[in-house]
């Protein structure tokens, strides 16, 4: 994964600190002021990761990442915005964002989550080998290389998060998999609003899987959950 990241936070001092931050951490950072602005630079500028504040003029954060998500399924987003409340915090997930991160924040923390981000998405990261090739599920095949489920002639997309909640899934598939264990493992904590968002990212892989009725993303409630394959 590359260093450009595209930052698009309103308030000048915000702005301005979080760039010399990353950009004195190596990453080369795009900043914009607006979310018009933030929208046309994603579209020219590459970047490879996107940290979007809510509160915007003009398009706000969580329309920016809605239609940034329409172009690009894959980029990275990570809220970071002074909206806490439960329902904001839970749309921001269900947009597809990858992380929520409210104001104020510690500087050590955003990049530690922003590298756990990047490390976890790089392409280049070790899989098991039972991914080199697509995996069946059901009728679908599932590639991880790349990042796609294709059900007979269609191909659908996965966002990282999806693919990786997917992936350990089918590492396990018909056994149970622990909540705690994959919010550890993609989420790095296993809290009540992480909770939530594995919860919004399984209901779109059960979405995902809805064309064939042999397969199914069964909660085990208050443990976890097994993908049940009963087409063989």
């Amino acid at each position: 994964m590359d260093n450009k990241i595209l930052v698009i936070e309103d308030d000048p001092s915000m702005g301005f600190l979080l760039k010399e931050f990353l950009s004195a951490n190596d990453f080369e950072v795009t900043l914009c002021k607006d979310g018009d602005s933030g929208l046309t630079a994603f579209r020219s500028s590459g970047a490879g990761f996107c940290i979007i504040d809510v509160m915007l003029p003009g398009i706000d954060g969580f329309t920016l990442a809605e239609r940034i998500r329409k172009e690009n399924k894959l980029v990275p987003i990570i809220f970071l915005t002074a909206r806490s409340l439960k329902q904001d915090i839970l749309k921001g997930f269900s947009l597809g964002g990858d992380d929520y991160i409210t104001k104020p924040f510690d500087e050590d923390e955003l990049l530690c989550r922003i590298n756990a981000i990047r490390n976890r998405y790089s392409l280049g990261s070790p899989a098991t080998s039972i991914f080199m090739e697509p995996v069946s599920i059901g009728s679908y095949a599932f590639d991880i290389q790349n990042q796609c489920l294709i059900f007979e002639d269609e191909k659908e997309r996965l966002t990282y998060r999806e693919c990786d909640v997917l992936r350990m899934l089918c590492e396990n598939k018909n056994n149970i998999v622990r909540r705690s264990d994959l919010l550890q493992k993609y989420w790095g904590k296993d809290d009540y609003f992480n909770g939530r968002s594995l919860d919004v990212f399984i209901t779109r892989l059960r979405k995902r899987l809805g064309k064939d009725p042999s397969v199914r993303i069964e909660n085990v409630p208050k443990v976890g959950f097994i993908l049940s394959d009963q087409s063989k």
